[in-house]
């Protein structure tokens, strides 16, 4: 059964970090895009990064440009979100997505996993 588990998310004063893992099963992981969005109260859910199959290539959304950086470890079937100079509007539930390539996963992913909770105090 495909499943995307994340854990990491938690309280962090403004200026902090933290680091988001996603463990994947192997079936859906060592070929597919993985990325995370994050969905804010009252928000729509939007995209934040996202990685190649590979690992060669990621891209970012222009508001974690130069703050957050994904990777991914295809022995450990693990995507990371590594997130710096934390803002306050940063607060969102974050989900880690899969997809076969990067353009389905920008539009409409296959899988998500239940979200982990990040907020940023002030």
């Amino acid at each position: 059964q495909e499943q995307l588990v994340e854990s990491g998310g938690g309280l962090v004063q403004a200026g902090g970090s933290l680091r988001l893992s996603c463990a994947a099963s192997g079936r859906i992981f060592s070929s597919y895009a993985m990325g995370w969005f994050r969905q804010a109260p009252g928000k729509e859910r939007e995209f934040v990064a996202a990685i190649r199959w590979s690992g060669g290539t990621t891209s970012y959304a222009d508001s974690v440009k130069g703050r957050f950086t994904i990777s991914r470890d295809n022995a450990k079937n693990t995507v990371y979100l590594q997130m710096n100079s934390l803002k306050p509007e940063d607060t969102a539930v974050y989900y880690c997505a899969a997809a076969r390539n990067t353009i389905v996963l920008s539009t409409a992913p296959t899988y998500w996993g239940q979200g982990t909770q990040v907020t940023v105090s002030s």
